[in-house]
């Protein structure tokens, strides 16, 4: 005889998600407890709760809140139970923390400032899977003209122009940039293909006397500025 499913209604209260947030509040609540608050049922094999648990532990090396941010609409409706609006309202919950960082770290930001920046840029890149690549157009007094994302995948010397970065910054009147990218890994040290991209583009600037004011490698909450580091 098959067993019956276990489902949300057959837990005490005390290990519902729901009435566990509501008696105690949502910081008393687990990761998998809050995300099955979000998706609100399960499916005939698994609790919301169990869903939610399958659904942290599906990125390989990179488990938990971290890897559930990094998964495309595509991966997460797959997972059986799934379906597009609980996709969805995954992907708003982490787009709303988002902006709430940004919006924290705007209070604060300075384009002289290599920490400043990096804590503003940090939420959008640190959980991409990919190198992207980020222009800053800059004016005489540090202000922001405008920004360009001018590359995804592997960022080296040998695919970065030097004349699309200055075409650019033409475009903008900019007299200073900032190039901005992320390393997938965590680890945001500068590689000998960083070193070399950035020493071609900073030798180009100079030519159009537009100058390379820095250069932040994003990682896991953690950046290198080559300014800081004297490498410029």
């Amino acid at each position: 005889m098959k067993e019956p499913t276990v489902t949300m209604k057959h837990l005490p209260p005390q290990m519902q998600p729901y009435e566990k947030c509501i008696t105690y509040g949502p910081e008393f609540l687990t990761d998998a407890e809050l995300i099955a608050c979000v998706l609100r049922s399960g499916n005939k094999e698994y609790t919301s709760v169990a869903l939610a648990e399958l659904l942290l532990g599906l990125r390989k090396g990179k488990e938990g809140l971290s890897g559930l941010c990094s998964l495309s609409f595509e991966e997460l409706t797959e997972v059986p139970g799934i379906g597009k609006v609980k996709a969805l309202q995954i992907q708003a919950v982490f787009e709303l923390a988002k902006r709430m960082t940004r919006s924290e770290a705007a209070k604060t930001l300075n384009f002289s400032n290599p920490e400043s920046i990096a804590d503003y840029y940090m939420e959008d890149f640190r959980h991409q899977e990919q190198e992207h690549l980020l222009l800053l157009l800059l004016d005489n007094k540090s202000n922001l003209l405008g920004q360009k994302r001018l590359f995804t995948g592997t960022v080296n010397s040998s695919i970065v122009s030097p004349r699309e970065i200055y075409l650019e910054a033409l475009k903008y009147h900019a007299v200073g940039i900032i190039l901005l990218h992320n390393h997938p890994s965590g680890d945001p040290t500068p590689s000998d293909a960083d070193r070399r991209m950035t020493r071609k583009i900073r030798e180009a600037g100079s030519i159009l006397d537009i100058s390379l004011l820095d250069h932040i490698v994003l990682g896991d909450k953690r950046y290198v500025s080559f300014r800081e580091k004297g490498y410029l």
